[in-house]
């Protein structure tokens, strides 16, 4: 078996033609159990974040412990992660939140309500709306403010609106979690239910207003630069200028304003609700965002509402992972530093830039095969894709914590002081040029991105390992696991909202309108392909929200196998090798993409992602990209009239 892959992980009774990720996967999912405490369990992504996590824990008990190198960095790691792992202390925590509680809840006119909601913003609690610093979407030199629309207590608007029994016993089932929260921090039961009824109806008013999820993926649909005198006008009932004052916005006119109709509902929400009744609503935003901080009582029962929900998950995440995660979330820079150290090194950084390096190239090779590309746009293109910036690990300057204070013997004032340093920063970039050295995924994460604002992929350390990445594999293996994840975040540059931003990150139209047509059609017929999945149930794919990733898929699938093809042509000694093993190289490419993607998730938690992920399920990302690919069906021999084999009229193809 060639290095990286495992002969134990698939099932050879399957047809590879008929089932692809049964055939690559099947012995894996017959042996495999879902971790009680997980929604979802993969060999890939799950498997390596639980590696990364063991590796985290290390340093924080050793800094926490007093057993670090003692730098500021340091100090503060174990300060936050001992109180974090205090549950003594967390038993205690009530009378502090209640504290802040009184700011929320003695609510006498609009400007209080203004000057509560920008308290919580203050601290990155997105209650009615959030307001954050963003990249000027047609000047990407320039960082502005922006608000959009806020979080709700449930994952989106759907679970609000949607009349089906699952989505109306979701709402049953939220109200009387609201209520035994607040019966929880001690009011009484009727009082609890009055408060659970109310915030109910304010973020349903709120979910009617906010854009649906697959309208937010249209970035001309959220650029409106009103500037605040703008925003004054359209939602005049709400206090902006006492609310600008406090919430720690540089002064200044530019603001873009992402969803005006939301702010208009905002508006007559403030102005037909009683300030005291906009308390209660404030308040449990607040626990909610908190809720990691408070007593095991309040923590469980978040858990047993969105356990039964949402995930489906039969025990509550482990204690030390949850601070684990709490802190890699409040001090990424300071926590990766050390990580970095002990897992990732040079060599790891060189390796993965040669092949993402290699995956761009073919991707302009490939441009010169487009038939339905004109010279014009083509000619954009390749400009785009050679301006592409690679960060590859971790980045180059890491951010400094100088300042923020954290109290060991208080985890919810240290949870609420990390949020409001961060905010902090992130509101001061507003009128500021934008820095291409930032990373916004912390490098121990397991994941990457590409960022059409800055025309950039990242790549975190914590993705660059096994089963993604394995120095000592064959070369398909890496390149069909490690390789298709890099040909995926450079096809985001070019799916259908990427393809909006040039080269220097600006959203303008850069496409001739033959281009254009030519690109829709063809995108047409990846969502018509994945509108016809079934998810789980009765619940269909949404071919339109899964568009870009469903197209990435493809299109990473395909530039990834040309580079194998074009790096064994130009290293004989790799191609004798991979030629070596009972599979083709073909096969071993395959193979290792499916196999990074074996995974099972609970009913729950595949309902909700199907209806707010813009993923497809992990199976489809195997079976569904294979349909398309000639490549595919040479390497397995798979005929016409096979499963994996679209009909010649319906296959889809796009880069």
């Amino acid at each position: 078996m060639p290095p990286g892959l495992d002969a134990e992980v698939m099932d050879p009774s399957a047809n590879p033609c008929d089932d692809f990720y049964a055939y690559a996967c099947g012995g894996w999912l017959k042996t495999t159990e879902i971790p009680a405490e997980r929604a979802r369990w993969s060999r890939g992504f799950e498997t390596v974040a639980e590696r990364n996590m063991t590796a985290l824990r290390d340093i924080l008990t050793r800094a926490a412990e007093g057993k670090g190198d003692a730098s500021p960095d340091d100090t503060l790691l174990g300060a936050y992660y001992g109180a974090c792992m205090d549950e003594p202390q967390l038993e205690k925590s009530l009378p502090a939140l209640r504290t802040h509680l009184k700011k929320l809840t003695t609510l006498k006119s609009p400007q209080d309500v203004a000057s509560a909601v920008a308290w919580l913003h203050a601290r990155d609690v997105n209650a009615i709306f959030r307001v954050t610093s963003d990249q000027d979407l047609k000047d990407s030199t320039q960082v502005i403010a922006m608000v959009d629309s806020g979080e709700l207590g449930m994952p989106d608007r759907d679970y609000y609106l949607k009349p089906d029994v699952k989505m109306r016993e979701a709402r049953a089932a939220y109200q009387a979690h609201v209520q035994k929260v607040f019966e929880l921090l001690g009011d009484a039961p009727f009082m609890a239910s009055r408060k659970a009824t109310g915030i109910l109806a304010i973020e349903t008013r709120l979910a009617s207003a906010a854009l649906a999820k697959e309208e937010r993926r249209e970035p001309e649909k959220l650029y409106h630069r009103l500037e605040r005198q703008g925003l004054k006008k359209l939602a005049p009932a709400f206090q902006w200028d006492t609310y600008f004052a406090q919430v720690g916005l540089p002064a200044g006119e530019a603001l873009n304003v992402t969803q005006p109709k939301y702010f208009s509902e905002v508006s007559a929400l403030v102005r037909q609700q009683r300030p005291s009744d906009m308390g209660p609503y404030l308040s449990y935003q607040l626990v909610r965002s908190v809720q990691t901080a408070l007593p095991k009582a309040v923590r469980d029962e978040f858990f047993r509402f969105e356990s039964t929900v949402l995930t489906g998950a039969k025990a509550d995440l482990a204690r030390w992972k949850k601070c684990v995660e709490a802190t890699d979330d409040a001090l990424p820079h300071a926590l990766a530093r050390p990580f970095i150290v002990s897992t990732f090194g040079a060599e790891g950084k060189a390796t993965t830039l040669d092949m993402v390096q290699q995956i761009e190239q073919s991707f302009e090779r490939n441009l010169g095969t487009l038939s339905w590309m004109d010279a014009d746009t083509r000619a954009q293109a390749l400009a785009k894709v050679r301006k592409i910036t690679n960060k590859i690990g971790y980045p180059d300057q890491w951010r400094s914590y100088a300042g923020l204070e954290i109290q060991r013997d208080s985890f919810l004032d240290s949870f609420l002081a990390a949020d409001a340093f961060e905010q902090a920063r992130q509101l001061r970039k507003v009128g500021q040029p934008v820095d291409l050295a930032e990373w916004f995924m912390s490098p121990p994460t397991v994941n990457a991105y590409y960022n059409a604002a800055t025309n950039e992929i990242v790549f975190p350390a914590g993705i660059l390992q096994p089963p993604f990445f394995n120095r000592d594999a064959a070369a398909p293996v890496n390149f069909g696991a490690m390789g298709m994840v890099v040909g995926h975040e450079i096809t985001h540059g070019f799916d259908d909202e990427g393809r909006q931003f040039d080269a220097d990150g600006n959203l303008r139209t850069w496409w001739t309108p033959a281009s254009d047509k030519a690109f829709r059609e063809r995108v047409a017929c990846v969502r018509n392909q994945y509108d016809g999945y079934t998810a789980v149930d009765e619940v269909k794919v949404n071919g339109k929200l899964t568009l870009g990733e469903n197209v990435a898929d493809l299109g990473g699938l395909k530039l990834a196998y040309a580079a194998m093809e074009a790096y064994l042509a130009k290293h004989p000694d790799q191609a004798a090798k991979a030629t070596s093993y009972r599979f083709t190289p073909g096969q071993q490419f395959f193979l290792a993409h499916a196999q990074s993607w074996c995974s099972k998730i609970r009913n729950e938690a595949a309902r909700q992602r199907a209806m707010t992920d813009s993923h497809s399920p992990a199976f489809l990302r195997v079976n569904g990209p294979v349909t398309n690919l000639p490549q595919f069906q040479q390497a397995f021999s798979c005929q016409a009239g096979t499963k994996m084999v679209a009909p010649a009229a319906n296959r889809c193809e796009v880069w």
